[in-house]
């Protein structure tokens, strides 16, 4: 896929989409050859030990997380759409390689910008799940919901709180709460989201 383009008059938001884009395309190629590397070692050998499937784990597990970060952190055009089989086969790759598992229950195409914030709430609530649950896309009304539900979840309630323009000190692992608020004003949506014992929800 190639890059998006930008000008000089590029405000802050659309450099750290480009430079999210930047850093997934580049790495996409050499996991790949990673990939491509162990499954030659593995017809090499009759029985591959457990080192070679630790590795295709990673990479496997590295693969997925870098298409899931490159539509939610890259720039996403106006004008792109992403397929409905193309998004689920995605989150399909992610769950394969998590302990949470990823639902996508949105049917026909869906413009890639839209698929970024739900991508962006899906990162949001994969912390309310620190011992693994469902996180899943549906559509509600004109938007879409995305919801999380664990028997063990365990939300931070302040760091949600950045949601509605709460000011904190946010870790590199919880930029999402930043960004999403952000890109959800310059596509003109309006946050809603709650948090329980069960989960929660951010809809847009």
């Amino acid at each position: 896929m190639p890059f998006e383009t930008a000008n000089a008059g590029t405000d802050d938001d659309d450099l750290t989409a480009l430079v999210g884009s930047r850093l997934c395309h580049d790495l996409i190629s050499p996991i790949g050859a990673i990939g491509n590397g162990v499954e030659l070692l593995s017809m090499t050998h009759d029985t591959p030990g457990p080192e070679v499937e630790l590795i295709a784990q990673s990479v496997a597990a590295a693969n997925a997380r870098v298409k899931f970060f490159r539509v939610a952190f890259g720039r996403a055009g106006a004008e792109q759409q992403l397929g409905e089989a193309e998004v689920a086969g995605m989150l399909g790759e992610l769950s394969a390689q998590s302990r949470l598992d990823y639902e996508w229950k949105v049917p026909g195409d869906a413009p890639r910008a839209e698929v970024k914030l739900a991508f962006l709430a899906m990162l949001c609530l994969e912390t309310a799940l620190p011992f693994g649950g469902t996180l899943r896309a549906l559509p509600c009304g004109d938007g879409w919901m995305i919801t999380a539900r664990s028997e063990k979840a365990r939300p931070n309630r302040e760091v949600f709180a950045v949601l509605d323009g709460a000011q904190m000190e946010l870790t590199p692992a919880r930029v999402q709460f930043a960004i999403l608020p952000r890109e959800a004003s310059r596509q003109g949506r309006r946050l809603d989201w709650s948090v329980d014992t069960d989960g929660g929800t951010i809809a847009f």
